[in-house]
């Protein structure tokens, strides 16, 4: 059993490091050549594997792509969401609201620096493909509920700007902390992570609150 046990572990750590080899691959092929013109082969032949194990591993580029997005939004490959990730649950729990809002942007700015490249190859795509059109459209809601939860939590610790409700302050955050506006100003217009960080942080006190 024992042995068994060992060979079972070793095709299992195997197969983790092909799945994480082809995942690696396709992002950087994706953020370079794009995702409509990356194919198969060409992710397999950056992984050092089969067509027939790309397919066997995931049957489609889209999922590679899902699987690729949702691991450089987390850092990891584990299956946490975001509200209960801890950077999250310390942003919601944080009593004051300058250090929740803190908290925020470099929450946000930490995920796009590793996704941000993938975020702008889906956001590409996705008026041609349908699929990624979907896969946008999730990513966007996912984003929107945990703005919308921050929101609440920032309104339970002062008032909002104008008496405006946490849905307005979830809509202006999802737009000041969205992958556009980084990669606007980062990638296109050259300013530092840091720079955009502050800005973000800045913009979101005042347009939000009365601090």
């Amino acid at each position: 059993m024992g042995e068994r046990s060992q060979k079972v572990d070793g095709r299992t750590a195997r197969a983790q490091a092909t799945r994480a080899r082809i995942v690696a691959a396709a992002a950087g092929l994706f953020t370079t050549t794009g995702y409509t013109l990356t194919s198969i082969g060409a992710i397999a032949a950056a992984a050092g594997v089969s067509e027939q194990t790309v397919y066997y591993a995931f049957g489609t580029k889209k999922a590679i792509l899902a699987v690729a997005l949702d691991q450089a939004i987390a850092g990891d490959d584990q299956p946490i969401a975001t509200l209960e990730r801890p950077w999250a649950r310390d942003t919601i729990a944080d009593p004051d609201p300058r250090g929740q809002l803190r908290r925020q942007a470099a929450g946000a700015g930490d995920i796009y620096l590793r996704a941000a490249p993938l975020l702008d190859a889906v956001r590409s795509a996705a008026p041609t493909d349908p699929e990624l059109g979907e896969l946008w459209a999730t990513n966007l809601r996912q984003r929107l509920t945990v703005q919308r939860t921050f929101a609440r939590a920032l309104a339970g610790k002062t008032p909002l700007r104008d008496e405006m409700t946490p849905e307005t302050a979830a809509d202006i955050a999802l737009t000041i902390l969205s992958p556009e506006t980084y990669t606007l100003l980062v990638s296109d217009r050259g300013w530092s992570h840091a720079a955009w960080q502050s800005w973000a942080e800045v913009t979101l006190t005042r347009l939000l609150t009365l601090l």
